[in-house]
């Protein structure tokens, strides 16, 4: 039968006590310190004879506890072992579920670093079939991880992997150690010092390669960054940009010539027919807009090759929109248009001078094109500008027309290039598609925002931003 630790512990008590006593019957009353002595040395003995039984009791469980975060599976089969076997002395069987509880929580280890080590496989796997170069540094720098492609990207790489230690890209070395490259470096410090996501591109990591280099914080410290390889992309970027810019090029000076003589001929109505009059007009009006279609691909081309330089400067935001109102008076007494100043500030703008004012043209153009409602004979557009602060300081363009407006399902897409909300329409007043595309590229090019807002029937508001001039200048 089985005795437990606490009836083991209550006899061997009740055996001292019965001792004290029968010595205390037996000595004179007045040796009482004899009795004393003899309860302070039994109860020593007492304490070294538990202390010894708990200690040889619980000394397999202290050695499966010290070997399960190294061998979960072999603890689990030996503490079950034992406790299946009676291993613990008689007074001592209390351990017994300690033990079972013990070897269920290795085998739960156990389990948990298979799945562990599984999850950390696939990942790998994962990452090593990408077609970026990916690599994560801890706290100080130092490499912790590089996928096979991140391996065999670096000059003198192997295919081993770096967390073996055999690579170029290796764990533990610091990563200025492994990249020179200025941007890398710098992209993934950014990122550690911040803690936000860093994105730049990068043009000298290999000779002939383009790549953008994204770098993101970990939640425990580090940083992971993502090469991905443009060269591809920006090449074929490169060929359309020139073909467009060559065709559009050679087509100056055909439509140039034609409308040149189209607009000769005009010239000689006493000699025209009335049908003859209406072909040649027509000639030249497709002509025309073929004209602005090939200078604004010429425009489009200049912008997206960084060819077109700008040359930003304090100005006066009042000044920008009071030259736009006046040089697009002409176009306003053709097209039967109310142009209006509405409220501005006098705060200076950092911006190129001609690159906002053909911002501002393109959008005044815009708006005297569709600002027009079918009840109304003219169109009204109400320019104005003042300042904000959020998210910092900046001057806020706006472009408001009051005509038919823009469908919501529209206004993620309206600065695509060659985009039309109505194609018959826009064909009628010769639009070409792109104005508000160039609009969007001059602006984001001096570090601004641009966006539409519009309700259907009651107009629509173009807004763009600009940061404004930390030193203004005063004459």
């Amino acid at each position: 039968m089985k005795r437990s630790f606490f009836v083991t512990v209550f006899l061997r008590l009740t055996l001292a006590m019965a001792f004290v006593a029968g010595t205390r019957a037996l000595l004179p009353q007045k040796d009482w310190y004899i009795t004393v002595l003899a309860v302070i040395g039994w109860a020593a003995l007492a304490a070294v004879w538990t202390t010894y039984s708990v200690r040889q009791a619980i000394s397999p469980l202290e050695r499966a506890a010290g070997a399960i975060a190294d061998r979960p599976d072999e603890v689990a089969e030996g503490t079950l072992a034992q406790a299946d076997g009676g291993d613990f002395a008689p007074g001592y069987r209390d351990f017994e579920r300690l033990s079972k509880a013990l070897a269920g929580a290795a085998a739960q280890v156990d389990q948990s670093l298979e799945q562990s080590k599984e999850s950390r496989r696939e990942l790998e796997a994962l990452l090593d079939s990408m077609q970026d170069a990916v690599i994560a540094v801890d706290a100080a720098g130092r490499i912790q991880w590089s996928n096979q492609r991140m391996q065999r990207l670096m000059p003198g790489a192997s295919s081993s992997r770096g967390t073996l230690g055999s690579g170029s890209v290796r764990v533990g070395h610091s990563l200025v150690q492994t990249i020179r490259d200025p941007e890398v470096l710098a992209c993934v410090r950014s990122a550690l010092d911040s803690r936000t996501v860093c994105e730049r591109k990068s043009t000298t990591l290999l000779p002939g390669k383009t790549f953008e280099i994204n770098a993101s914080p970990m939640p425990g410290g580090g940083a992971v960054a993502v090469l991905h390889d443009v060269t591809r992309i920006e090449q074929v970027e490169r060929t359309q940009r020139d073909f467009v810019a060559n065709v559009s090029h050679e087509l100056r000076t055909p439509l140039t010539s034609i409308t040149g003589y189209v607009e000769t001929l005009l010239d000689h109505e006493e000699s025209l027919t009335p049908v003859a009059r209406e072909f040649l007009s027509t000639i030249l009006k497709n002509a025309t807009r073929m004209n602005r279609l090939t200078e604004d691909l010429l425009v489009m081309a200049r912008i997206e090759s960084t060819e077109q330089k700008l040359h930003p400067g304090p100005i006066p935001a009042d000044s920008l929109v009071r030259e736009a109102i006046e040089a697009m008076s002409g176009l306003v007494q053709d097209s039967d248009a109310n142009l209006e100043i509405g409220e501005v500030t006098s705060r200076q703008v950092y911006a190129d001078h001609d690159a906002v004012m053909q911002v501002l043209s393109n959008l005044i153009e815009n708006g005297i094109k569709y600002g027009r409602t079918r009840s109304s004979e003219f169109a009204r557009v109400v320019v104005s500008a003042s300042e904000i602060s959020e998210p910092y300081e900046m001057v806020e363009f706006r472009v408001r027309d009051f005509g038919q407006g823009i469908a919501f399902e529209h206004l993620g897409r309206i600065f695509e290039r060659f985009y039309r909300v109505d194609k018959a329409r826009s064909r009628e007043s010769g639009g070409t598609g792109l104005g508000l595309a160039i609009a969007r590229h001059m602006v984001e090019a001096q570090g601004g925002t641009i966006r539409a807002e519009s309700e259907l029937h009651r107009g629509s508001t173009f807004i763009f931003c600009l940061p404004v001039a930390q030193y203004p200048v005063t004459n």
